[in-house]
């Protein structure tokens, strides 16, 4: 890694306001967000190489064969993935990067480049979650308490596994990307 430039691992659950934050710390800060690679259909609005690099099964079991991948994971039958390559040659030229993926993404970037920061983004509490979850009225009952359960799981598991060395509270947003831009230019 060039001096100066950074890896910055940001997880945090649905509901939290991690692409928000992600999304103003990119603008403020000039880092570069990594690109995953996805075998799931793209979505109207999407856009290849700028949303995720969209590829069929084969050639994901491919780079997963061949360690392409920092990390992976199968979320609801799709496959997700963050390419090495990409993010390496960005820190070797002096750029900071960075992943917004889940726990289980943090964990095993964390076996392959302990030097990154590791950034857990929280609700202020589980009943804000809860009420900016149901704010967003795209889910009916039963998928809202899937969704929480997986929250409270992933905060659970990300504080659990000791790979996470920030939390961010998101309970004042402005506050939550200021600390966020701290750490990614510290």
């Amino acid at each position: 890694m060039t001096k100066g430039a950074k890896l910055v691992v940001i997880t945090g659950p649905s509901g939290v306001g991690k692409s928000t934050i992600v999304h103003e710390v990119l603008n403020r800060t000039g880092a570069e967000r990594s690109i995953s690679v996805t075998t799931r259909r793209k979505r109207p609005g999407e856009v290849d190489s700028r949303d995720y690099r969209f590829i069929d099964q084969r050639t994901f079991e491919r780079m997963v064969a061949d360690g392409e991948l920092l990390e992976w994971a199968e979320i609801y039958g799709d496959f997700y993935g963050t390419p090495a390559e990409p993010v390496r040659r960005a820190l070797a030229e002096g750029r900071s990067i960075i992943l917004a993926i889940d726990v289980q993404g943090g964990i095993q970037v964390r076996r392959k480049m302990s030097e990154a920061a590791f950034v857990l983004i929280l609700p202020p509490s589980r009943d804000e979650l809860t009420r900016r979850l149901c704010g967003r009225g795209s889910e009916d009952d039963e998928a809202m308490r899937k969704r929480l359960a997986k929250a409270n799981a992933e905060i659970a598991a990300a504080r659990k596994s000791g790979v996470y060395n920030y939390e961010v509270v998101n309970d004042d947003l402005e506050e939550a990307i200021r600390a966020v831009v701290e750490i990614v230019k510290g």
